[in-house]
């Protein structure tokens, strides 16, 4: 490596010999470039590889110079649907390295298809082409509208037939890197409570604060009360993130719940039709347990299986109190989004609490979803009845972009993402994919600036 903007730092090496599993990746018949973010690679220093390059660390898994001398599956349990899971940890995916970004955040580099690991199961530790596909399109959709979210780095199509029960088999193959801020999740806690592992809670505990610092806690706090606050800070954030996106992520188990606060790990996810609280996602998901109106709910549920956890080395009261305050910051965060998103200036929490809901009502009424909506209503433009009385007091907060004059808002509906797949499956051809990515860009140049994540500065993005 020659970029010095490339800086590694494999700080979870001081925890790896509990933490992870050290793994090798699966040997690819074939190693075909699909993606590559050079956006997100030139943050941390390797935009300036070649694809030669680029395929030898991210289809083949060289190592990165000064990082991870070898891959880590880490091991975690987990509520999955809420029902207690042991048998967990990266059953198809690893640690592959972690790099400092231009703004001193510690990243890590993520797989997912990379091939079997200790804690497979019965998987065969592999990931569709259009899973792949699927992923770069959320992330970018995500990325687009404000919501603190990984980033796909690469896709690799791996040449082999996977079959899978839930689409057309046999289907193309794929490894996939993410870009995250971090992949200790609330099931890594949980683990070392069943397990009673104190000392390395307490080194857990240490590592997530130094690695994603929040704002200062409650004076005397402990650490592990700290550690809640702000959890439970950028969940609720993160739920209000979704719910403003019009974004339902499927499967909210607390092995998918990053400590960081971002959105990852992207399987059946949907963008709303229409705004509808009992959407779901997951067609397994029968009890609509994490519907889309139901997200809120289950993150807050999810940060109270952290409590527990940390119940091995804390007492309950400092837990209980910063449990608590779920609400009040998803409420705060709720409005503060929706203006955001609707390009209007905030008025304070009551009275932009009351405007949402007139929203909400307008669009269920209308049987509209919210990227029409928002896009229609931009800067408290276009709205009458009850809306226009709503909106009346709001100033536009933003300066105007092309993209609102046009005359329909950029989607990514399950329509959308299958035809797309559909150019790549029959054709090979990309084009529709590429375009894709091009214009959802364009409105998340047109959305910005986003609002910085909670307990974050505006740098940190």
């Amino acid at each position: 490596m020659t970029d010095p903007a490339y800086r590694p730092d494999p700080r979870i090496l001081s925890l790896a010999p509990w933490l992870g599993d050290p793994v090798h990746a699966a040997d690819f018949p074939e190693t075909r470039l699909r993606w590559r973010n050079d956006r997100a690679a030139a943050h941390v220093g390797l935009a300036g590889l070649d694809d030669a390059q680029w395929i030898a660390h991210f289809g083949r898994f060289v190592p990165l110079p000064g990082n991870l001398p070898q891959p880590l599956a880490l091991r975690y349990h987990g509520h999955q649907f809420q029902v207690y899971n042991p048998d967990l940890g990266d059953g198809r995916g690893f640690l592959f390295a972690q790099v400092r970004d231009d703004t001193d955040r510690l990243l890590d580099l993520g797989t997912k298809g990379s091939g079997q690991t200790p804690w497979s199961r019965q998987g065969d530790g592999r990931l569709t082409l259009k899973g792949a596909v699927r992923e770069v399109l959320a992330t970018e959709m995500l990325e687009a509208l404000g919501v603190n979210t990984s980033r796909t780095l690469s896709v690799i199509e791996t040449g082999e037939n996977l079959w899978r029960g839930d689409e057309p088999s046999p289907t193309r193959s794929a490894v996939l890197v993410r870009q995250s801020h971090g992949h200790i999740r609330i099931g890594t806690f949980q683990r070392l409570l069943a397990l009673d592992a104190r000392d390395e809670m307490h080194a857990l505990i240490d590592y997530c604060l130094t690695t994603f610092p929040g704002p200062a806690g409650t004076d005397g706090a402990s650490p592990a009360a700290r550690l809640l606050e702000h959890v439970v800070e950028r969940l609720a954030d993160l739920a209000a993130q979704w719910m403003v996106a019009g974004f339902v992520h499927g499967v909210l188990n607390t092995d998918n719940m990053n400590i960081s606060g971002e959105s990852f790990d992207y399987g059946p996810w949907r963008w709303l039709p229409r705004w509808d609280a009992n959407f779901t996602a997951a067609y397994f998901d029968h009890q609509k347990l994490y519907a889309f109106g139901r997200q809120p709910q289950t993150l807050h549920w999810n940060c109270g299986q952290l409590a527990v956890a940390l119940r091995l080395v804390e007492q309950a009261p400092p837990l209980i109190t910063a449990l608590g305050r779920f609400p009040e910051v998803y409420r705060a965060a709720m409005a503060r989004r929706w203006c955001w998103r609707l390009g209007v200036i905030p008025r304070g929490v009551d009275e932009d609490s009351a405007m949402i809901a007139v929203c909400e009502k307008t669009m269920v009424d209308t049987a509209q979803g919210p990227d029409a909506f928002f896009h229609a209503h931009r800067g408290g433009r276009a709205a009458t009845g009850i809306l226009a009385e709503a909106l009346a007091a709001y100033q536009p907060a933003h300066g105007e972009h092309p993209y609102w004059s046009d005359d329909l808002a950029q989607t990514l509906l399950i329509d959308d993402v299958e035809a797309i797949w559909a150019d790549i499956a029959e054709h090979d051809d990309w084009g529709a994919f590429h375009a894709k990515v091009a214009a959802i860009r364009r409105m998340g140049q047109a959305c910005a600036p986003a609002l910085p994540p909670a307990g974050h500065a505006a740098a940190d993005l």
